[in-house]
């Protein structure tokens, strides 16, 4: 009698299963060698009110297989989940509603964990970890407190994008067209006492580890652009009235002789101090409406050029020529120094300005060393002209010389820039991780006793924003007021908390050990499991986490904390799934896919498979209902192979050969991540199964094996149907006879001229005169090679020939 997939059914069946037996609960066997450990790493999500949607699944299915795949081959896989759950978004709906952030975080967390564990995955879940708790931030705290005994962490002032409406510091990606992201206020720019992590410190460290890990190519680009190494030179401009300098960082030296005009960021503090009265209510007006623009804007090359001049003439050092000093909001307080010289022959964005302002634009390079009228910078290295003794030189060169020649006179020096800036470390926020810092006005600053940590949130009746710059939490005086730990006099409490990131920073270490309250987690499991092996995540988590994770990651190496100086060693980005119209899924569109509907129509199994077969596992793909019903369609096959008669008769060569190709390209394929081509051929392989009247166990049970890390739960149904104990998550990988994989015969693909004219199937391993003389036997080839003189012939052996011949 026939079985229908119930799998609703089967998927309750084995998820109970393995909750009851612990079936992927891991411990440290000493026994095991390092070689055989591996730890497998999804980027924790934030357990946001909306649930899961489609995207989740995508790279923790992935990380699912490889885990269950490389579990069955002999490798002692530690694989855990948990939660980021700190956030804005819970305090935000506690100032709307009133709900404490920790009641909505927490409901959030129990829907995300029944959803996750739907899908079977094989996490360690007695390992599971979730930010915003005590247990956790105690250690996040100590990291911070580590970071500030170091030096690393310091409070300044700093320029950050404000909400007037939310009433707090936004980052410079939520600010879109000069507007706040969640509730489109126009935003301002303030200067705002902030905690700051010295991560520019570690920035070489940071560009040259790259070159140690396993990660895209791309994806390091994007990194070392974020982080923007440069060699150049410092240069003083003296100003031209009232005494004074204004100091330069560039790139260019060598076409200093070019500097028509300098630029100050709107900021800057010589700015106030040099404007001319005639220039001042143009130049206030301008500086005040640069406050309401984010940086990222301010340095878009797509956008037009504005400025002012502020009156004022500076010296440039090499000619003694007077050039005006303007100030433009394409230039950021926060990168180099804040100013510029400005050489509109050979910078793009400078000639824009010149052009619109009608400022002098002077060639020092030239390509070959001759003048020619400048249509737009020439922004290539070349030879000097124009400049003085210097003429002449190559641009490497001038750089060295002219570079020398300021340091001899006083009026510069060669330097190392970075795009990176330090880290903004402080939110304004209520829900995030309390900073353990107190102010003594006799002390300063004073860390909170290690033994007092966690230094917990309070609780209050408002989660509202101050507007004052600080955080709600400085409206509880109870809290705030306390004693300094170091003189025992009265102090207050620090009450910026710390960004979302600091707790996504470390923890892949508290997985390691989450239960341990006398360490971060024991030095002995840190040695046991780490460095993480394979990190999936996605793209949006590029530079800013990644980067943040590897700094403190160093941190803890320099202090004897963790065994390796980098925490992960190979990373994969999985693609983007798109709604069915090829665009992004939002809720505006209405094209968001509901996993929970999925598995309740078609099954976890099915939506696992899908997922993986859309296309490869780094590629933008769009969701596709009709396709899912294929996929539903194999499994449903798997089913009806089940219900045939087992057979003790001899299988047919073909299908005992297909199996071993079978067991070979999964193996082969899975160990590379490219489960939409494992899958594919299993679906071969199943097709051919299907056809016979009977089932062969010995074919059949590699099947059930290579779809356990793929359908996990029907693989465990078909195990047991088939008369065997479970878990067969707990079985061996099938092995395959390579001999049983070679092919007797192969395809040729006849050429003349390089486009192919025949194709025939000949025996595996001829030899060159063979092949060649089959092919002239063609009479298809004979047709194009009559009557012509052969000039050459090439074989590739068990592919092709490529007969070339004159005329």
């Amino acid at each position: 009698m026939e079985t229908t997939y119930a799998h609703l059914e089967i998927e309750k069946k084995w998820q109970d299963f393995w909750e009851k037996n612990k079936t992927f609960r891991v411990m440290e066997d000493p026994s095991i060698p390092k070689d055989k450990r591996l730890y497998v790493l999804d980027m924790f999500p934030y357990p946001s009110s909306a649930g899961l949607h489609v995207g989740h699944p995508e790279g923790y299915t992935a990380t699912d297989i490889y885990s269950r795949f490389k579990s069955m081959n002999g490798f002692h896989v530690l694989h855990p989940m948990g939660f980021d759950s700190f956030g804005l978004p819970a305090e935000n709906y506690a100032i709307k509603t009133g709900t404490h952030p920790r009641i909505s975080t927490e409901d959030n967390i129990g829907k995300f964990e029944v959803q996750i564990k739907k899908f079977g995955f094989c996490y360690d879940w007695d390992r599971q970890v979730s930010t915003h708790t005590p247990e956790y931030y105690k250690w996040t705290q100590w990291i911070f407190l580590k970071c500030w005994e170091k030096g690393l962490a310091y409070e300044a002032e700093v320029p950050i994008n404000w909400c007037p409406s939310c009433l707090t510091g936004i980052a410079n990606e939520e600010v879109v067209d000069g507007k706040c992201e969640r509730c489109k206020t126009q935003v301002e720019r303030r200067q705002l006492r902030q905690w700051c992590m010295k991560i520019t410190a570690y920035a070489d460290r940071l560009l040259k580890d790259l070159d140690k890990l396993d990660w895209s190519e791309a994806l390091k680009l994007m990194q070392r652009n974020w982080i923007g190494r440069s060699e150049g030179a410092n240069v003083t401009f003296k100003l031209a009235e009232g005494g004074g300098e204004i100091e330069v960082y560039t790139t260019r030296p060598d076409t200093l002789f070019g500097a028509t005009y300098m630029v100050l960021a709107p900021e800057h503090p010589l700015v106030a101090k040099i404007t001319t009265p005639d220039c001042r209510a143009e130049v206030d007006k301008y500086v005040n409406q640069a406050r309401y623009k984010s940086d990222l804007e301010r340095t878009d090359l797509a956008k037009v050029k504005t400025g002012v001049f502020t009156g004022a003439y500076a010296i440039n050092p090499v000619n003694d020529v007077k050039i005006p000093v303007w100030i433009s909001d394409y230039i950021l307080i926060s990168y180099g120094t804040g100013a510029i010289m400005a050489v509109p022959g050979h910078d793009e964005r400078d000639f824009e300005f010149a052009k619109k302002f009608g400022l002098d634009i002077i060639q020092v390079v030239s390509k070959d060393g001759t003048f020619h009228e400048l249509s737009e910078a020439y922004v290539e290295n070349g030879v000097a002209v124009n400049s003085g003794q210097f003429d002449g030189l190559s641009t490497p060169d001038f750089k060295k010389k002219i570079t020398d020649w300021l340091e001899k006179r006083g009026q510069g020096k060669k330097a190392i820039n970075y795009k990176l800036r330090d880290w903004v470390f402080s939110r304004q926020r209520y829900w995030g991780e309390p900073i353990p810092i107190v102010h003594c006005d006799k002390c300063g600053h004073v860390a909170v006793p290690y033994d007092q940590l966690p230094l917990t949130l309070p609780e209050v009746e408002s989660y509202k924003p101050t507007g004052t710059g600080e955080s709600p939490l400085a409206s509880i005086t109870d809290w705030i007021n306390t004693t300094c730990p170091k003189c025992g006099g009265k102090a207050k409490r620090e009450t910026n908390t710390m960004p979302q990131w600091a707790g996504s920073c470390w923890y892949y270490l508290r997985y390691l050990d989450p239960k341990n309250g006398r360490e971060l987690a024991a030095r002995d499991k840190i040695d046991y499991w780490m460095p993480v092996n394979l990190y999936v995540g996605g793209a949006e988590h590029a530079v800013l986490h990644l980067l943040y994770a590897r700094f403190w990651h160093k941190v803890l190496y320099d202090i004897g904390v963790v065994n390796t100086d980098e925490p992960f060693m190979r990373l994969v980005n999985q693609g983007m799934l798109l709604g069915e119209d090829n665009q992004k899924m939002s809720k505006s569109l209405g094209n968001v896919i509901n996993p929970d509907d999925i598995i309740r129509e078609h099954g976890a199994d099915t939506m696992r498979i899908y997922e993986m077969f859309m296309g490869p596992l780094e590629a933008s793909k769009p969701w596709s209902s009709r396709s899912i019903v294929g996929v539903r369609r194999l499994l449903e096959r798997l089913v009806k192979i089940s219900d045939k008669p087992a057979t003790k008769e001899k299988p047919p060569e073909e299908l005992v050969k297909l199996c071993h190709k079978t067991i070979k390209k999964v193996t082969n394929d899975t160990e590379t991540l490219n489960f939409n081509t494992a899958i594919a051929q299993m679906m071969i392989y199943s097709n051919e199964l299907a056809k016979e009247e009977q089932r062969y166990p010995e074919l059949w049970e590699p099947l059930i094996l290579l779809m356990t890390p793929y359908a996990p739960h029907l693989a465990e149904e078909l195990w047991e149907r088939a008369g065997k104990e479970p878990s067969v998550a707990k079985q061996k990988w099938p092995a395959y006879d390579d001999a049983l994989t070679q092919d007797a015969t192969v395809q040729f693909v006849f050429q003349v001229n390089g486009k192919v004219r025949d194709k025939l199937e000949l025996p595996v391993g001829l030899s060159r005169d063979e092949v060649k003389e089959k092919a002239m036997a063609s009479e298809k080839i004979q047709k194009w090679i009559s009557g012509k003189e052969i000039r050459q012939v090439i074989v590739v052996p068990d592919k092709l020939i490529n007969i070339v011949v004159k005329g």
